[in-house]
C-alpha cells in the first residue's frame, strides 16, 4: 500500500519528527514543514513563497511550484472549485502525480487557537482569509475525498486535535500499516448534481490565479455548490 502523508505546519505537526522513515512512501511538505522531518520527499509552495525559506533540492528531495500543481489542479476543476489553499493544492497534486492508496493529513486542521498558531510559532491563517474558494472548508474537504476514492485511495486525519476543518476519518499512526477502513458511502445523486453544477458554472481558471476574475462568481452559487459538498456523503449532514 502506498501511502503519502501531507504536512503542514500546525503546532500538532511537528510530531512527524518522530516518525519511522518507512511510514510513508513519501512525504509532501507545505511551505515551512519540511523543516520538520529530515524524511520529506516533496516540498510544496506558491509562487510568493521566500527563497531563503526554501530547501536545497536533492536527488531525493524534490521542489514543485506552481508551474507543476496548476496543470494537475486543473485536472480536478481547477482551484476556485477545489478550494485555493495549500492543504487542498498538495494534495490534488499528490493524487495525480503519486498515485497513492492512502493520504494522511497531520498539521492541517485549520483551526488556529491561541499565541501559537503554527509549529514555529504565529504565523497567518490563511485558510481562513475572505476567498471565493474557501467559503467552506468542509465542503473543499468532502470535494477531494471524493475525488481520492474515485481513484480508489483512502483519505485519513491523523491529527490528535478534537477539532477540524478537515471532514475526513481519524486514524492512529499506529493503524496505518494495515489500514483497511472501507471507503465512505457516496450519495451518488447529489454528488452528479454537484459536478453538473460546477460544469454548468464554468467558473474555470486556466491560469489558477482565480482572484483575479472574481467579477465572474457568483457567491450564492458557490455557496450552493458547497452545500452539495457538504452532503456528498451519506449520513453526513450539511455541518459535518
Amino acid at each position: 500500500m502506498k501511502k503519502i502523508l501531507i504536512l503542514g505546519s500546525a503546532p500538532d505537526a511537528i510530531r512527524a519528527s518522530g516518525f519511522d522513515k518507512k511510514l510513508f512512501d513519501s512525504i509532501v511538505a507545505i511551505n515551512n514543514a519540511w523543516k520538520i522531518s529530515p524524511h520529506w520527499s516533496h516540498s510544496i509552495f506558491p509562487t510568493d513563497f521566500p527563497v531563503d525559506r526554501r530547501p536545497i533540492e536533492r536527488s531525493n528531495q524534490t521542489l514543485h511550484t506552481a508551474d507543476e500543481y496548476v496543470p494537475i489542479q486543473n485536472r480536478y476543476g481547477g482551484f476556485l472549485y477545489a478550494g485555493g489553499t495549500m492543504a487542498f493544492t498538495a494534495a490534488y497534486w499528490a493524487l495525480g502525480q503519486l498515485n497513492p492508496d492512502l493520504i494522511a493529513f497531520l498539521g492541517c486542521d485549520m483551526i488556529y487557537e491561541g499565541k501559537n498558531t503554527h509549529f514555529y510559532g504565529t504565523g497567518t491563517a490563511d485558510p481562513l482569509r475572505k476567498d471565493p474558494s474557501l467559503r467552506s472548508i468542509e465542503a473543499k474537504a468532502n470535494r477531494f475525498e471524493y475525488f481520492a476514492n474515485k481513484m480508489h485511495c483512502n483519505v485519513v486525519n491523523i491529527s490528535d486535535k478534537d477539532i477540524s476543518r478537515l471532514t475526513y476519518q481519524k486514524a492512529a499512526v499506529s493503524e496505518l500499516d494495515s489500514y483497511n477502513c472501507s471507503l465512505r458511502k457516496l450519495n451518488s445523486t447529489v454528488v452528479l448534481d454537484a459536478l453538473s453544477m460546477e460544469n454548468s458554472l464554468n467558473y474555470f481558471v486556466e491560469s489558477g490565479k482565480y482572484w483575479k476574475e472574481t467579477d465572474k462568481f457568483d457567491l450564492s452559487k458557490i455557496d450552493e455548490l458547497d452545500s452539495l459538498w457538504l452532503s456528498c456523503f451519506e449520513n453526513q449532514s450539511e455541518n459535518p
